[in-house]
């Protein structure tokens, strides 16, 4: 496949943890990526024509997105963050996609039994700084590391940097402790390793980027930017919303609607759509669909029992496409 330079550019994941996750989320929206083989580093979405998917590095997306080279990037928060240029044209479009949720945190040998706390960390390098020392800390993430423990009061420090296994750093003898992303704390704990009170340096989750000249730059790349954000958008937005259908026996749309009004959880998004049901029943029944929010989404169904609805059935929607103005209102 070739490159097209009028068309948007989309770098994710080539390989790693936020490789997999990327392409089930994009399928999830309905963006799925057409890639022909795993030697490909381009890639289509044929649902959405006039896309490039580029496959990169993850520590080399950000650096894509500001010179240009991608238009879009699929990144983790924490990675953004930390390989940013803060004068440079990115920003961050959506920043909790749903997946990839883990933090950066620091790990503390077991041994140390007198730190439980980022407290007792700062008391460890007053030490450390007395005896002519200073506290070894190896990470892939100098910059935010950096900031959080300066902003905890812990001067006394250097960074080690490194890019491989940094679990057994303090094992081996090159840092002290370490700052790595975890998500559930095993390999840290496998490895002789403690997290303390406080020793989270940020949480972080997959981020939608953006090249902030794209607007300017390419009017026509922006258009097609726009509605792969919209798709996003909407079906992130989805996921909180039921479309809930019954049939209610009744003598007209308008007395069905009546009823509806009574109850706060029926007023859904904008309302109720109310239809006969064509039967050879000689009562009339009325089909009543009403798109609810997750949170209210038992209570919805409870109302509709109290007026006598039948079938009562739940739906989970894919996308739901709302207004500024609307998605203002409901947040």
């Amino acid at each position: 496949m070739v490159l097209s330079s009028g068309n948007l550019r989309v770098a994710i994941p080539s390989d790693g943890a936020m490789y997999e996750p990327s392409l089930l989320f994009l399928d999830a929206c309905g963006l799925r990526v057409n890639r022909i083989n795993s030697r490909r580093y381009v890639a289509d979405i044929p649902f959405l024509p006039g896309v490039d998917v580029l496959f990169q590095r993850s520590s080399d997306i950000t650096s894509k997105v500001e010179d240009g080279t991608a238009d879009l990037g699929l990144i983790g928060y924490d990675r953004y963050l930390e390989m940013r240029n803060e004068d440079g044209p990115s920003n961050v479009l959506m920043n909790t996609l749903g997946f990839g949720g883990c933090s950066l945190s620091l790990g503390i040998p077991d041994s140390w039994i007198d730190v439980s706390s980022i407290a007792d960390l700062a008391d460890i390098a007053v030490d450390f700084k007395n005896k002519g020392n200073s506290l070894r800390i190896a990470t892939k993430s100098p910059r935010l590391v950096e900031r959080f423990l300066l902003s905890n009061g812990i001067s006394n420090f250097s960074i080690v940097e490194s890019s491989g296994t940094l679990e057994v750093a303090p094992a081996m003898g090159f840092a002290d402790i370490i700052a790595d992303i975890t998500s559930s704390g095993t390999t840290m704990r496998e490895n002789h390793l403690k997290t303390i009170a406080g020793g989270t340096v940020i949480e972080s989750e997959a981020c939608l980027i953006a090249n902030a000249r794209l607007p300017m730059d390419s009017p026509v790349k922006n258009k097609i930017a726009e509605m792969f954000v919209k798709i996003v958008r909407a079906h992130l937005d989805s996921k909180e919303f039921f479309s809930v259908t019954a049939n209610i026996q009744g003598t007209s749309v308008d007395a069905v609607a009546d009823l509806f009004s009574k109850f706060e959880s029926l007023s859904g998004l904008n309302g109720a759509t109310v239809s006969p049901v064509l039967s050879n029943s000689e009562v009339d029944y009325f089909a009543s669909t009403v798109v609810v929010a997750r949170n209210t989404l038992m209570q919805a169904v409870s109302d509709l029992e109290s007026i006598g609805a039948k079938s009562v059935t739940v739906s989970q929607l894919n996308y739901v496409f709302q207004s500024s103005e609307m998605r203002n209102r409901i947040s």
